[in-house]
């Protein structure tokens, strides 16, 4: 039985990662008597602990190494073939990366997380149709998957393709109302449709929902003030600035957290003017 992964991660803020616990009779979980002394077995539960505990802090160089310690005990483990792809995407190390999710894919056909995480490791390739690929086969295995939803949608906005990038990130917020980022996503490529009214009403719930989501703050500051309401888009940008610096570096916002154009286009005006 797959154990599901409370654990997501946000990869450049747009992408869904997934972190496994282990499938099915996890070896960490029970690894075989004739196989590891009991100090192997004690050895294996520190490591699993640390890894996942430098993987969540960030750490990723250091998590790297606890993970290929793992795998020197348990090298036909999924779940730690997959989370080491995670760390190493995290480096922006996408070919070992890719290299990590396909075996674990090898090793587990059935399991989605490392479908959904490679796809994540071509879209930040910009390899559109691979990621997509990859992400249908998420959606295969399991049609509830928010997250490869939302990545789906990251990846049909960027083949220029929002009419099924609005329809995918709308299903994913949909499936998952705790899913900020989907809704935020849908806000903003309902504004590159030109359909501004839908997207500053979207973008104002989750700003209500979520106050201190700077992503949702930024967009509708962009949005106000296109569309000529300065004073409140003032005070959204007031809140941004003491939540998230990054907005105010347009290249970022165009090429890491991959705004749509118009809504960028939106911030970089109203930068220029506040400036």
């Amino acid at each position: 039985m797959r154990l599901k992964t409370p654990c997501r991660l946000f990869v450049s803020v747009c992408l869904c990662l997934c972190f496994a616990w282990g499938w099915g009779a996890s070896a960490i979980a029970a690894p075989a008597p004739d196989n590891f002394s009991q100090a192997d077995i004690q050895e294996m539960a520190t490591l699993r602990e640390k890894a996942f505990i430098t993987s969540r802090e960030g750490d990723y160089a250091a998590a790297d190494k606890l993970w290929t310690q793992l795998l020197e005990y348990l090298p036909e483990e999924p779940a730690i073939w997959s989370n080491r792809g995670i760390v190493r995407a995290s480096q922006f190390q996408l070919e070992d990366a890719i290299a990590d999710y396909t075996q674990a894919i090898t090793l587990a056909p059935d399991e989605p997380d490392s479908y959904l995480n490679r796809g994540a490791a071509y879209e930040m390739q910009q390899e559109w149709d691979a990621a997509i690929a990859d992400y249908n086969h998420v959606l295969a295995l399991d049609p509830q998957e928010a997250g490869a939803l939302n990545n789906r949608g990251n990846a049909e906005a960027g083949q220029g393709d929002w009419e099924a990038a609005i329809a995918d990130y709308k299903t994913a917020a949909d499936l998952d109302p705790n899913f900020a980022l989907a809704r935020v996503n849908y806000g903003l490529a309902l504004y590159q449709v030109d359909r501004h009214d839908e997207a500053l009403k979207t973008l104002r719930g989750v700003v209500r929902k979520y106050p201190n989501f700077p992503d949702a703050r930024a967009a509708l500051t962009a949005g106000l003030w296109a569309s000529n309401q300065r004073g409140e888009a003032e005070s959204q940008w007031v809140a941004v600035e003491g939540l998230d610096s990054r907005y105010k570096d347009l290249e970022w916002v165009r090429t890491i957290r991959r705004w749509p154009p118009k809504v960028a286009d939106a911030l970089e005006q109203f930068l220029t003017l506040e400036g």
